[in-house]
């Protein structure tokens, strides 16, 4: 049997989704999986216009899944007016989908202070450097503003930006799928209940 043919059993998988991500998480990273942390987040419009874009997930857990951006981009503006997202994680040679949908609000000031000092310098002076998502005249234009802040900066540590920091996604419903021969996928759906825990069912593929 090929490795991503292994079957997704109800009887195998973890009560708790988050517990089931990290098995599956653990598993991508072990088979070298280049960033398994890259997710695709969807957001949509007020007016329920859908946009789609990868972002890095810099924490899963119990909490939530914490992506961060520039408060000023389109996803962020689109957030601000509809609260809510879609993550999807793709992990290609094990086949794997995990699908995660729900509310989505800021993560705290401190904690995007924690994780913006904690992102390599240059990383830093392109997050003040760049008006994200806005036109700009060119790419010179772009790395000579970096260049400077870079000269400002040299011997001290860069303020932190203005318009930047994480969004956390509280999860209400998980999908895991899983790759099967002769497309008959394996697709296990938790849904949070209103009364707590989760329900798991299996969709067809």
């Amino acid at each position: 049997m090929r490795e991503f043919a292994q079957p997704l059993r109800e009887e195998d998988a973890d009560a708790d989704p988050v517990a089931q991500f990290r098995v599956w998480f653990a598993a991508a990273a072990e088979a070298g999986v280049n960033m398994p942390e890259a997710a695709a987040v969807a957001t949509a419009a007020d007016d329920g216009a859908p946009s789609l874009r990868m972002v890095l997930v810099k924490q899963a857990d119990e909490l939530g899944f914490v992506f961060y951006t520039n408060y000023e981009s389109r996803k962020a503006r689109e957030l601000a007016a509809n609260p809510f997202a879609a993550l999807l994680f793709y992990w290609g040679p094990l086949g794997r989908q995990v699908r995660i949908e729900g509310s989505v609000e800021r993560t705290s000031p401190q904690e995007s202070e924690d994780y913006i000092r904690s992102r390599a310098r240059g990383s830093q002076l392109s997050a003040l450097s760049s008006p994200q998502s806005r036109p700009i005249e060119s790419r010179a234009w772009l790395e000579a503003r970096v260049a400077r802040l870079a000269d400002r900066y040299a011997d001290a540590e860069p303020p932190l930006p203005d318009a930047w920091g994480g969004f956390r996604l509280t999860p209400v419903t998980f999908e895991f799928w899983q790759n099967r021969d002769d497309r008959l996928h394996d697709r296990l759906v938790y849904r949070r209940r209103p009364e707590g825990g989760w329900a798991i069912e299996r969709l067809a593929p």
